[in-house]
Formats: C-alpha cells, structure tokens, sequence
C-alpha cells in the first residue's frame, strides 16, 4: 500500500467522519463483491472469527484455517523459525487471505527476535514526535517481515486513573493532544507500510480502577468531559483514516441515559454488546467507516454479561464486525450459526460485518500476493529484524524517556567513592502474555559492577544496615497487564514476610527507588526522596538509568501523567 493512499490530517481536525479507510478501487470492490456471492452462510460466519495462535503451534493454526476463518493472532514468541513457519502456515492453509493480526505495543510485548522498542508511555516520556516517527517506521518494518498485516494498537486511552493496572505504560499518559499526537504519527507510519491500526479501547479506559479482563468496566465521565477528552482523540483517529477501532467490554452509561433516562442495568452493557454505542455513536455520530473489532471475548468483562450462547452472536449483530477470540472455536462457531438461525442475528448485520472483513483484506491488498509476498522468506527476515541501525535508534529513544522525577536528598550522582556498597531490593515483574520478554535485573547490577560498585542483591534473612551498606535501591516496576488487579508496591514479598514489610530503611540509609513500568509507586512509598521513572524494563533502559545515575548522561524524560498522583506528600 502506497504511502499517499492513507488518510491522513493534522491533530487540529476535529470532525471527523469523512473519510473511509476502507475505500477500494473498482477491481478490488469487485473482488469483495465477487467472494461475498459465493461463499456459503457458513464461510460467512468463518471469516468473522480472528482467534488467537499462541506458542507457534502449527497444529493450532491447522485447526483455526478448518474453520476458515477471517484471521489469526500472533503472540510474541522466542524462535524466529518456528513463528516463521506457523505464519506461514496460516497463509498456505486460507482459502481467502488471512489478516494476521498482532497486539503491537512494544515494551514486554516487543517480540525476542526484533527491536525492543520503547512501550507506548516510553515514547511519550521521551516526547519527540520525530523520533516516535522513527520508532513507528522500524515497528513497521519488522511487523512485515512477520508477517503482520494488522495490530492492535494505538492504545488512545487517557490515564487518569493512577490505580488502573491494565492502562498504565500502555498508554500515552493523560494529556489529550499528546495522545493524539503520538497515535496520529504510529497510524501514519503503519498504514503507510501496509499494516492496519487499531485504535482502542473504545469507549475509552483508564477511568475505572479496574480492569475488563476481569470485570465490566465503566467509563463514568459525563458526556462534556468525554467529549472533550475521548471524543476529541476519536474523531481525530477517525478523521486520520484509521482502519479499525476496538469495542472494548467497557460501558458509557451517560451517553445510554442521555437517549434513555430508566435504562438502568442497560446503562452499563459493555460496548462490546452495545448497539447503541457501536453502531448509533461511532458509527452514526462520529461517521467511522472502518472495521469494528471486538475485544477478545474470552474477558469476564464481557462473559459476567450474559450467558455464552447469547453473547456470541450479540458481539456481531450489535456492530462489531469481527469477534476475537474464544476458547472453544468450533463452539462459538456453532453458536453464531444457531443465532443466526434464531434470529439473534440477522442476515443484515452478518453481510454488513463480512463486508467490512473483506474489504480490509482488498484494501491491504492481500488478495493480490502470494504467500511469499504476504510474509518474506526468512533469510529475507532476519537480515530486516534488529538491524544496528535501529537497535542503535530503538536504544536511544528507550533512553531518553528515562524521568528523573524527584530528588530531594541530593543524592546523584551517585559514585564508588560514597556509595560503592550497593543492596539492591529486586521485583522481577510479570505479564500476562506468555512469549513477553523475560525480566531480568542483570543489565543494571552488571552496570554498577563495572564502574566500581559491589553490588549485592537484598536478604530479607539479613537485612541492611548503615555500617554495611551505602546505598539501597529498589529495582522494581510492573508494566500494564490483563488480569493482574492491581499494581501496587508489594512490601511482604520485597521485604520478605509480613511483619519485615513494615521495615524502612531510608532514615538511615540513603534510598533510591527505580520504577521499570509503572510511573505511580510514589503513592505506596511516599518517603522515598529520590525517585526514577523508566517504563519498562528493557536492557537499555537498564543500562540508560545507570548511566543517568552516575552523571554520564542526562535525564531527559517528560512524565506524561502525574507521578505524584495528586498528593502534596509524595514530592517531598
């Protein structure tokens, strides 16, 4: 897809509903029309489904083609070869080409064999648009290479919410024309190389304290304020030309009561139910043209709605187009086939749905290459994947968002001289994604060894004292991720036990606290007098944050939310 075929305006168009970023030339209109009138009811319901692939199981992607279905998504894993081959193999085995979709979010979720781009709040705290340009054009470039076609992103959630687990480094902070800026530049810079964007999650996240993986969840602004913060990142998404956009299990119970003032429980059916929501607003209000896609439907924020036989063929029939997900795939295939049959779904909405399956296909321009075109052969990969050209540019931007973000002792620099015995309190982190990259502390204990210092990892047996030890830091931070409730400052298992979770060390030693993910700790370690923010936990932010604690190089991040979260007590 050429670069001048995508749509794109300025971060000051705010109408939007103008353009269709599925807009198609005669011959492939012609192709959409030509499959839609032969395909089988069946097949129909088929290319709704984009269900998950996960381990590089060619056996999985076998069973997901039987189905024929519309697409498969790709979770990182650890062997190039093997994701290779199971990509492959999901374009070998389609009868119409698959989209092949990815949730390209960097951070964790930066894929083993590719470059470790920053998260989606790393870029924002580095606050350069050019060089979020630059990372978007490498994401790009490798998302090819692998075969993708379409991602899940950009997360244009607003982060409001300091306690949300699940929003936090995935989004780009709380300022809504930073928001829009940097979701505009990763739209441009994808679509323009051939992959699709999605912008999620509608209605919009990070208000709720919760997360939808788990329970619905609520967006409660008032439609005012949704207006100016939600409903201006949208419209500009739309008006950009972004292909799709995520129904998310979340409600919008002002904007329900607005048109029905005793909705009641109604007021909070999950978007992704929501007729309402996708197909009167988005697509009605706001005039988005492009593909609605469901968030994965195997959430308990949409399962706690209502039982499953209902739920699957109400996803499609009440606007999106295409269902994610599922644990049981042949299961929820037959259930759409029963709705179908029993007029939970209608002939209308399932060819209206298909349509827009179809025609992102066309407008991708999938249906015009071979599999070797779709997906390049891997020598051709590995010499695109982790080029020292954007290693060294994907390093730098991961640098460069680390924040310093209080230090009020005067502690840095640090050096050998006063501070060369270190006990370094470690949180490994977690994610819910099982190919996420694995978290290690080595890089930055590494880092203070070779410049001097004797680094020695906490023992809750033996705990530190001021004759033993110089300085103390934690090294902890959890990035956003599904089903972990919360993210908080555990101090029974950093201190080992419940009664040494009451310790505290600072008034004796000095004390550092390093954040590599979430930027809010301050609020369960409000003493703590020097704090730094890195986002995620890559080896070159490691390396970025001893560097920066030494002097050799300058703190440059932005904090694109608040760090202190509200509290006067945190920033002393």
């Amino acid at each position: 897809m050429d670069r001048e075929t995508v749509h794109v305006k300025g971060p000051n168009s705010e109408q939007g509903g103008s353009v269709d970023p599925l807009a198609l030339s005669p011959a492939d209109r012609a192709w959409v029309d030509a499959r839609l009138a032969e395909l089988s009811t069946e097949d129909k319901v088929g290319q709704l489904f984009v269900l998950s692939s996960t381990n590089d199981d060619i056996d999985e992607i076998d069973r997901h083609c039987a189905l024929g279905v519309g697409g498969i998504h790709r979770f990182p894993g650890h062997d190039l070869e093997r994701a290779w081959a199971a990509t492959r193999a999901a374009f070998e085995r389609s009868a119409i080409p698959p989209l092949i979709s990815g949730d390209i979010e960097g951070g964790s979720l930066s894929h083993f064999y590719a470059c470790p781009v920053p998260n989606q709040m790393g870029l924002a705290a580095a606050n350069d648009l050019e060089q979020s340009r630059r990372i978007a054009s490498i994401i790009a470039l490798e998302s090819r290479a692998m075969g993708f076609n379409w991602t899940f992103s950009p997360v244009v959630d607003v982060n409001v919410n300091f306690r949300n687990p699940v929003v936090g480094t995935r989004s780009y902070g709380s300022n809504v024309d930073a928001i829009i800026g940097q979701a505009l530049v990763l739209i441009e810079e994808l679509q323009a190389q051939g992959i699709a964007a999605t912008a999620k999650h509608w209605p919009g996240d990070g208000i709720d304290d919760r997360d939808q993986h788990l329970v619905p969840t609520v967006n409660t602004l008032a439609m005012a304020d949704w207006d100016a913060s939600f409903g201006r990142i949208y419209r500009n998404m739309i008006n950009a030309g972004v292909m799709a956009v995520m129904s998310a299990h979340i409600a919008l119970p002002e904007y329900i009561r607005a048109r029905d003032g005793n909705a009641g429980r109604e007021a909070f059916k999950p978007a992704s139910l929501s007729r309402t929501l996708n197909l009167d607003f988005l697509r009605g209000e706001l005039g988005f043209r492009g593909l609605i896609v469901s968030d994965a439907t195997a959430m308990g924020g949409l399962n706690a709605w209502c039982e499953r036989a209902e739920v699957v063929p109400a996803v499609i029939e009440n606007g999106c187009d295409v269902f994610l997900f599922s644990r049981d795939a042949a299961g929820d295939k037959r259930l759409m086939l029963d709705g179908l049959r029993q007029g939970l779904l209608s002939e209308e909405r399932l060819e209206a749905a298909v349509d827009k399956v179809l025609s992102l296909k066309a407008r991708l321009g999938l249906h015009r290459r071979e599999p070797s075109d779709l997906l390049p052969p891997l020598d051709d990969a590995r010499k695109i994947l982790r080029q020292p050209e954007n290693m060294a540019q994907v390093n730098a931007t991961n640098a460069q968002a680390i924040t310093l973000v209080k230090d009020t002792q005067e502690l840095l620099p640090i050096d050998p001289a006063r501070h060369r015995r270190i006990a370094v309190v470690v949180e490994e982190g977690w994610n819910f994604v099982s190919g996420a990259l694995p978290r290690s502390s080595a890089a930055f204990i590494e880092g203070l060894r070779e410049r001097g210092f004797e680094v020695r990892i906490f023992d809750s047996e033996v705990p530190p004292t001021r004759d033993d030890t110089d300085l103390l830091i934690y090294l902890i931070g959890q990035e956003a991720t599904p089903a972990i409730a919360q993210i908080h400052i555990d101090w029974i298992k950093l201190h080992g036990g419940s009664r040494r979770a009451m310790l505290r060390f600072n008034t004796e030693i000095p004390t550092l606290m390093i954040s590599l993910g979430q930027p809010y700790y301050l609020y369960d370690a409000p003493e703590i007098a020097t704090y730094v923010n890195g986002y995620s936990s890559l080896d070159s932010v490691q390396t970025g944050v001893v560097e920066r604690l030494v002097g050799e190089a300058a703190f440059t991040g932005v904090s694109p939310v608040d760090p202190f979260c509200g509290l006067e007590q945190t920033r002393y």
